[in-house]
């Protein structure tokens, strides 16, 4: 079992920048991938970043050189560093983790970010 919970988040203007933090908690040792998603009103929910147990990283293309996301192996968090923010970048950011002895990931609670124009 994967306990994830998530802090940061919030109202930000246009332009603004905002740190998401996800911990791990449980068998943190059995997680391939770790990363972000996102889900805005009325659509999908949607990857934004995520890391491999390798340090891999990979970033959806509409958020490359505005965020950035990176892990501190020590405390087992993941952080999703964000700049340059947009209206469009509102939504509910969810953590997710995908560990190697489950098909299902596991989801934090989800916070929300709200980018005013």
């Amino acid at each position: 079992q994967v306990q994830l919970v998530q802090s940061g988040g919030g109202l930000v203007q246009a332009g603004g920048s905002l740190r998401l933090s996800c911990a791990a908690y449980g068998s943190t040792f059995n997680i391939k991938t770790i990363g972000w998603y996102r889900q805005a009103p009325g659509k999908q929910r949607e990857v934004v970043a995520t890391i491999t147990s390798g340090g891999t990283t990979n970033h959806a293309d509409s958020v490359k050189g505005r965020f950035t996301i990176s892990r501190d192996n020590a405390k087992d968090t993941v952080y999703l560093q964000m700049h340059s923010l947009e209206p469009e970048d509102t939504a509910i950011y969810y953590c997710g983790a995908q560990t190697v002895d489950r098909a299902s990931p596991y989801w934090g609670r989800g916070t929300q970010v709200t980018v005013s124009s």
